[in-house]
């Protein structure tokens, strides 16, 4: 591990876009502003961690679910043809072509 001394306002730079400033000190608590791209994550360490727990638990479920077995699958109903049924589909009994 690399270990730096900086006083408040001092900055450490990692590679050429992300700047680490000392903002504030008080007693045994040391604020740091961070600037770095958009599409740099940056957490503390411990939100970090539940981040990583929470996305393996989620893969694992994942797993899980993929592993189960597949149900059978429901057999279709038949698929009427379209032929016209020789039955009246209307309530009074009478042939639609018919009037």
């Amino acid at each position: 591990m690399l270990v730096l001394s900086r006083q408040r306002d001092e900055t450490i730079m990692i590679g050429d876009d992300i700047e680490i400033t000392v903002v504030d000190i008080r007693r045994d608590k040391v604020r740091l502003g961070i600037r770095a791209p958009s599409d740099v994550p940056v957490h503390r360490k411990e939100v970090y961690e539940a981040i990583q727990r929470e996305n393996q638990a989620a893969a694992q479920a994942d797993l899980e679910e993929v592993a189960k077995p597949a149900r059978p699958q429901e057999k279709a109903a038949p698929a009427q043809s379209g032929k016209a049924s020789k039955r009246s589909s209307r309530p009074d009994g009478s042939h639609p072509s018919r009037g």
